[in-house]
């Protein structure tokens, strides 16, 4: 195993500690608690509350985007683990200006095992909460079971439309349910080139040969629709494309948001060779794409590969990914 770390069990809080010095104008830990981030902006009395949680190992999610026009909060665990139920209790409260607060994460067993307790508490002691659950990757199930399906990188898109929402002063009601729309036009896949390592255990999640990919792959190492044969960046595209079509239908006409999304180790340019494609076939069917997105916006630690997420856009959408947001990780695609 070759990783630029020090003791593997000091890998989750060094990587806070060193956010946290990083952009201490922006985030703050909860109570010295290197586990729960907060934003440390001024919030304006009576703003719904946003906050997530999930495992380490997915930088820029979950933590990177805790700050102005996104998240409140974020509370982390170990590496691809769930945080702890009181931690996403303390944060929960923590995150209440008098509003209520929506807890947006993706669909895991242990997030929302966990979440459905925190939540209890919190209104134990009178924090209204509303959930959310992220649920846009189409290759973790068939279409007619979708409510089963994995969250990955579609999320970021939701802690945007969430977090400007928000920050129109609308009800917790009214947040949750455009989040919950926006979520409804989302949709992932991603493909996987090579495994990643987890640092405690010290060895690959999975083992692929040098000659394959895995379509369809979890942003874990979960199975996905098949492993094949390595295709050209084009063929890739085609392949993700005709995935997401086949389950979010488009036509001429319709706007969409792209994102292209490395998965730890994969270079930007073969980011952009793959969101030409994916620009070039919506152009010929008369799909137009607006503020696309092309980065690394959530990861599996060094694991090679990438995710296309489309998000089928309307005009209240658009006019929030347009708001301005400020966290370590996300600067704002205005347009």
């Amino acid at each position: 195993m070759k990783k630029i770390i020090n003791n593997p069990s000091d890998f989750v809080p060094e990587v806070m500690e060193g956010i946290l010095l990083a952009y201490k104008d922006r985030v703050k830990v909860l109570d010295k608690d290197k586990r729960i981030l907060m934003k440390s902006t001024k919030t304006k009395k009576g703003k719904v509350g946003i906050v997530t949680a999930g495992g380490s190992g997915h930088l820029p999610v979950f933590l990177g985007y805790v700050g102005d026009g996104m998240l409140d909060g974020c509370a982390v665990g170990n590496v691809f683990a769930s945080p702890s139920a009181q931690k996403m209790t303390d944060m929960i409260i923590a995150a209440n200006n008098g509003a209520g607060v929506l807890c947006l994460y993706g669909n895991y067993g242990g997030d929302t095992m966990n979440f459905a307790m925190a939540v209890e508490n919190a209104e134990f002691e009178n924090v209204k909460t509303m959930e959310v659950l992220v649920k846009d990757d189409v290759a973790s199930r068939p279409k007619e079971e979708a409510a089963m399906r994995r969250g990955v990188a579609g999320m970021v898109y939701a802690f945007k439309v969430a977090g400007a929402a928000a920050d129109e002063m609308l009800s917790l009601e009214e947040v949750a349910k455009v989040t919950q729309e926006a979520l409804d036009h989302i949709r992932t896949i991603g493909i996987a080139l090579s495994p990643c390592i987890v640092p405690e255990a010290g060895k690959a999640t999975f083992s692929i040969k040098e000659d394959e990919m895995e379509f369809g792959m979890g942003i874990h190492g979960e199975p996905g629709i098949e492993v094949c044969t390595m295709k050209k960046a084009d063929e890739i595209a085609d392949s993700i494309l005709a995935e997401l079509l086949l389950d979010m239908p488009l036509k001429k006409g319709d706007e969409v948001s792209v994102m292209v999304n490395g998965l730890g180790a994969t270079p930007l340019e073969e980011q952009f060779i793959v969101y030409r494609r994916l620009h070039m076939k919506l152009a010929e069917m008369g799909v137009t794409i607006f503020i696309p997105h092309i980065g690394e916006f959530a990861t599996s630690m060094e694991m090679a590969g990438l995710s296309v997420t489309i998000f089928k856009l309307n005009d209240q959408f658009k006019k929030y990914l347009r708001v301005t947001a400020s966290t370590p990780f996300y600067t704002n695609y205005n347009k």
